[in-house]
């Protein structure tokens, strides 16, 4: 899973059917669990888009009281993965991520869904007018009192041609953060300050409340820049939020301020900003 859109190296072949979603359980079965009892998983086929993608989805369905994680899942969460090699004609994946819930345990903060999750994948193909074989390893983690370590194997056929558009599709992608412009953001701003290890982002943010607890997560695509748990406060119309970001190789930090990503979530609400000018 990348923020942006992953890259899949082209594949050779074609396929014709629409199969379900398998996991497989070798991670969980070591610690005594059985992966069915925990998640089930299949894929929704969905439909080809005017831009000649193809818009489907994967679709998880969790035992009573267990979650799964967002892409950002706080710092005892375990963040999602994905890995399309063995796919076939496919040459990007574009995870559409729906608003997530903000999950507060004992005073540790998690990020995710329970119940169920429809997560849209949009993918980009070589051929537009022919199917697609979609061959993905999963790994996630599943938690209740305990987490546990999920591997799903998903093998799936994509079916060329127009398709009726799946209204749990839909949902979820409408259900997607706002772009902060369309939701009244009148201005944002950025400092930066050194710390021993890194840096210290301050971001703020003149946006109306979104109701409720406001969380704002930071994220930025660089995997080896590791972004602590936010500080949020709002005064008035504006958001103040405080990060610190740190190179987990020990090296120099280079953060390209149009890299940042900032989600702001409230109460059935959410917004997102790429990009953070300075103050």
């Amino acid at each position: 899973m990348d923020m942006r859109t992953q890259a899949i190296p082209r594949a050779a072949g074609l396929a014709l059917a629409l199969m379900m979603a398998a996991p497989v359980a070798a991670p969980v079965a070591a610690q005594g669990w059985a992966v069915e009892d925990l998640v089930r998983a299949e894929v929704l086929p969905g439909w080809r888009t005017e831009r000649g993608t193809h818009m489907a989805a994967l679709h998880l369905t969790l035992a009573e009281g267990w979650k799964t994680y967002w892409r950002a899942p706080g710092d005892s969460g375990v963040p999602p993965r994905f890995d399309w090699a063995g796919s076939d004609n496919l040459a990007a994946v574009r995870v559409h991520w729906p608003q997530p819930r903000v999950f507060d345990t004992s005073g540790v903060r998690t990020i995710g869904f329970e119940h169920e999750l429809v997560l849209p994948l949009e993918f980009t193909l070589h051929a537009q007018g022919d199917g697609a074989t979609i061959a993905a390893r999963v790994d996630l983690g599943v938690c209740e009192a305990v987490c546990v370590p999920v591997t799903l194997t998903i093998d799936a056929v994509l079916p060329p041609g127009a398709a009726a558009r799946d209204p749990r599709i839909t949902a979820a992608l409408d259900s997607r953060p706002t772009p902060a412009a369309d939701a009244g953001l009148r201005g944002a701003e950025c400092a930066l300050a050194p710390i021993d290890d890194g840096m210290r982002l301050t971001a703020t943010l003149t946006l109306p409340p979104l109701g409720g607890q406001e969380v704002a997560v930071v994220e930025v695509s660089d995997a080896a820049v590791w972004v602590s748990e936010a500080v949020t406060e709002r005064r008035g119309e504006r958001l103040h939020t405080q990060v610190d970001l740190v190179s987990l190789d020990g090296g120099a930090l280079a953060l390209d301020r149009s890299d940042l990503r900032i989600t702001v979530l409230g109460a059935g609400r959410a917004v997102e900003m790429w990009g953070c000018p300075a103050r």
